[in-house]
């Protein structure tokens, strides 16, 4: 297994402690892309991405099932405007090092 510096634990701690909010942001840029797409195979791709993220962001099954039965850009939208004040947390306090 590979050793990390101190530098890089950091930034590794940090993805973690934001992992929530960068799948929000991805899942928007999905749906801006899902909005704007014109084939049927970047739709079907998009939406594959659309149900990667929402199981990263741990949705609940029944919820991403829903949503890509519907695959309606702005049922998500909906949903992820939900989601996106669910994950606005107050920052952690520091530990002392």
């Amino acid at each position: 297994m590979a050793e990390y510096s101190n530098h890089q634990k950091k930034i590794i701690d940090r993805y973690y402690d934001n992992r929530d909010s960068i799948m929000i942001v991805k899942l928007q840029e999905i749906v801006t892309e899902i909005y704007l797409a014109t084939a049927e195979g970047t739709k079907k791709r998009l939406w594959k991405r659309a149900a990667d993220a929402m199981a990263n962001l741990k949705i609940h099954p029944t919820i991403i099932e829903r949503i890509l039965e519907k695959k309606k850009p702005e049922v998500l939208a909906e949903h992820l405007r939900q989601w996106q004040t669910r994950s606005t947390k107050p920052p952690k306090k520091k530990r002392p090092e």
